[in-house]
Order: structure tokens, then sequence, then C-alpha cells
């Protein structure tokens, strides 16, 4: 399965467990550590732990491997190596404003230049 399929299904899935504002990032030809990224509201603490449960069973079924997962009350990362995952409450994406950062990366902003060392 390619990753815009992924993507979609990931996102599938955030969708029907009622996470809001849902946006994709297309990163591949980037700088970055992943692909794919994908943003999610939810609607409170304990709604992110239960779209995070939700993941983890979507990411079971289709064959995905979670790496890694930094799970706060407001904020959880999940890791699937190519395609990261940030669910988070509001407050927080309006503080972090990650989709600038995204948008950036995306039009190329932010190259590696040189290596250090």
């Amino acid at each position: 399965m390619d990753i815009k399929s992924r993507v979609e299904k990931l996102v599938e899935v955030l969708d029907k467990n009622k996470a809001e504002e849902i946006e994709s990032f297309n990163l591949e030809g980037s700088d970055y550590i992943a692909k794919a990224v994908i943003l999610a509201n939810s609607k409170g603490e304990r709604h992110t732990a239960a779209l995070y449960d939700h993941i983890r069973v979507a990411a079971k079924e289709l064959g995905e491997k979670i790496l890694a997962a930094d799970e706060s009350d407001d904020w959880i990362v999940v890791d699937l190596e190519d395609i990261l995952i940030h669910i988070m409450t509001p407050q927080y994406r309006i503080r972090y404003s990650i989709e600038e950062f995204l948008q950036e990366l995306k039009e190329g902003k932010f190259k590696a230049t040189e290596k250090i060392g």
C-alpha cells in the first residue's frame, strides 16, 4: 500500500472517531524525518487517549508498526516510521502552530545545506 493510501486509512479512523480539524501533509522529498504527517484535534484529554487507542488498533490491522509514541494528557505523537501522527487538544495545536512549520517545510524553506563534521 502506498503512503497516500495509508494516510487516507489513518485519517478515516480519526474522522470516524470524531477527531476534529484533521489535516495531512505529504512531505516526500523534503528534509524531514517522515514522509507524511497527520494532525488532528481531540475534544480533550480522554478523547486524545481514546483516539490513540483507535490508531493502535487500526495500525495493527493495516500491518503498520508503531515504532514509538510520546504521550501526555494533551498531546500524543505516534511514530509509524514514515508517518507521524499528532493528536492534540486545540489549545496545544494553536500554541505550537505545527501547520505553519509543516507548510514551510513542504515549500522547501528548511533545506539541509551542509553537513557538519
